[in-house]
């Protein structure tokens, strides 16, 4: 069915804050995916996956592929939803702005949650006993069918079947082709884990050779993979091989890749992934043969407690600097560097932007490196912060830094939606950390006022340009210091929401909620005060309950 060409202008909209409840397709799909997402938390932390081992049947087949299975869906799901947006956005872009006028179907949603209760109760059963045979397979069959009942119940009531398959034609093949990509890499995926013996063994003779120009006492036993000098050893875990850096340098590349493929020049950009996979394989080796070495030279705490935990993102952030740099300067790679020299020697306007969040995270990462078993030089960030942001200062000239109370009421939201889903510590209060408790007065009060101004004023400010003043704008014209506060694509404000929300770690679907609600106060007004003065209310009042009932873990 041709889809008139009047019905929506295709590309980046500058409209009115109501614009954000419209529910067109795009919307429908974020809302459904944070659903699926609650739906799969929940689900994830009450089974667990092992009770079905050796349980045979289709069991087993569960046990080995369930994992992948549900990877596989939502990998599917993520890169179908992008491609599709980058290769069809026009007629996807009016296709959504028809399906606003369609309300969703309550009755397939109360479907899906039907099928859900009825999932749970199998659920129980086939997790919470250990029956095995064709009784328990037929459980588990019906178990499954289940649950992609309620998916499709759930995908249905947001997008019609009609709309849905409209949508899949208008992409041609690309359905296919992301089936192939997505079962390939389950599959290679589950098969990965029998190369880290072979790529353990890689690493372990890599850190050896550089070890050995530096001490002489290296004691190495290639069977146990333990490795160090007669002071000092660590074994080697096959986890520890550098599968999981050179996953996070792929994912990383791809996305550069997608964001900036109109500057880039393919198919040489290509050839940037393997160089960051090669290098991001090389820095593991040299992070643990230095650890070792930290540790040999008499600061085994800080070798095995913040250099352990930070050298390698240090490993991540070089390698992506450097795939930065290189993508950008080189004209082998990129389009720009073609153009006169006048334009190419302007002011790159993405560092005021993007310069105060990376000092952040790299002198965050370089002080938790540098400390045992606290991190005394945590004011180290809002001084480098502070100065960032003032020597940028003429750059924030053109934004508009009023709020009213939408931002700190949207920010009072955000903390209550934050401890609210804080399930990580459910006891009753935490200890304050021993160093700090054990410090003295002073030293306790300046450290905790710059923790707190840091997370009040410094962070807010230079997270809400990076995320919100930046990416959510850089989606809608690589010109993005020209576009309106108020103009936005919904892909940029779904990556930049997400994008914010990874940054928090085991935390990142509440961060990931927080980011859409700082998204919205900016897109109200087109006001980045409102985003930061929202942000900065949640921090604010997260200082006061860590302070007030002593829950130092969400510091």
């Amino acid at each position: 069915m041709p889809l008139p060409s009047d019905v929506f202008e295709p590309g980046p909209v500058q409209l009115p804050f109501r614009r954000l409840i419209a529910f067109g397709l795009i919307p429908r799909i974020a809302t459904l995916a944070v659903l699926f997402a609650l739906e799969l938390t929940a689900i994830s932390i009450w089974l667990d996956n092992d009770s079905l081992a050796h349980r045979g049947l289709f069991l087993g087949v569960l046990y080995k592929w369930g994992a992948w299975i549900i990877r596989g869906v939502i990998a599917y799901a993520v890169i179908f939803a992008a491609a599709a947006w980058l290769r069809s956005k026009s007629a996807l872009t009016q296709l959504s702005a028809q399906l606003a006028s369609i309300p969703v179907s309550k009755t397939l949603l109360v479907g899906h949650f039907c099928a859900m209760a009825v999932f749970l109760v199998l659920s129980h059963f086939l997790y919470g006993s250990a029956s095995s045979g064709w009784d328990a397979t037929l459980v588990a069959l019906f178990w499954f069918i289940t649950g992609v009942t309620a998916i499709l119940l759930a995908t249905f009531a947001f997008v019609p079947p009609l709309w849905f398959f409209r949508a899949v034609t208008h992409t041609g093949r690309l359905w296919l082709y992301t089936l192939v990509v997505v079962v390939l890499v389950c599959f290679l995926g589950n098969a990965v884990r029998s190369l880290w013996q072979s790529t353990n063994q890689i690493t372990f003779v890599l850190v050896e050779l550089l070890l050995r120009p530096f001490v002489s006492n290296v004691v190495a036993n290639p069977v146990t993979k333990h490795i160090g000098t007669t002071s000092f050893a660590v074994d080697i875990a096959p986890e520890c091989s550098g599968f999981e850096g050179v996953g996070l340098i792929v994912g990383f590349s791809l996305l550069w890749l997608a964001v900036f493929r109109r500057e880039l020049r393919f198919p040489h950009a290509f050839l940037l992934v393997p160089a960051g996979v090669v290098s991001i394989f090389l820095l593991n080796a040299v992070r643990i043969a230095a650890l070792i070495l930290i540790g040999n030279a008499g600061a085994s705490g800080i070798a095995l407690g913040g250099f352990h935990s930070q050298a390698g993102w240090i490993s991540f952030n070089a390698v992506a600097l450097a795939f930065c740099v290189a993508a950008g300067k080189s004209s082998w790679l990129n389009l720009k560097t073609q153009e006169p020299a006048s334009a190419a020697a302007t002011t790159n306007p993405s560092l005021p932007y993007l310069l105060p969040f990376v000092s952040i995270v790299l002198v965050g990462m370089l002080s938790r490196a540098a400390t045992q078993d606290f991190e005394w030089l945590y004011p180290l960030r809002l001084l480098v912060a502070v100065a960032v942001l003032w020597s940028c200062r003429n750059a924030y000239r053109t934004l508009d830094w009023k709020f009213g109370w939408y931002g700190p009421a949207l920010g009072t939201l955000v903390f209550f939606m934050w401890i609210g889903m804080d399930t990580s510590h459910m006891q009753s209060h935490d200890a304050m950390p021993a160093a700090l408790a054990a410090a003295a007065p002073w030293q306790q009060t300046s450290w905790l006022v710059c923790r707190i101004a840091a997370a009040v004023v410094t962070v807010p400010l230079a997270e809400e340009l990076a995320f919100r003043g930046f990416l959510i704008r850089r989606f809608v014209s690589r010109d993005f210091d020209f576009i309106d506060l108020r103009r936005f694509t919904w892909v940029g404000v779904l990556i930049s929401s997400v994008a914010f929300g990874l940054l928090h770690g085991d935390k990142w679907l509440a961060g990931t909620i927080a980011g859409s609600v700082y998204a919205a106060a900016l897109l109200r007004r087109g006001r980045i005060g409102e985003a930061v003065a929202a942000h900065g209310t949640t921090n604010a009042l997260l200082a006061v309950y860590v302070l007030a009932f002593s829950k130092w873990h969400l510091w």
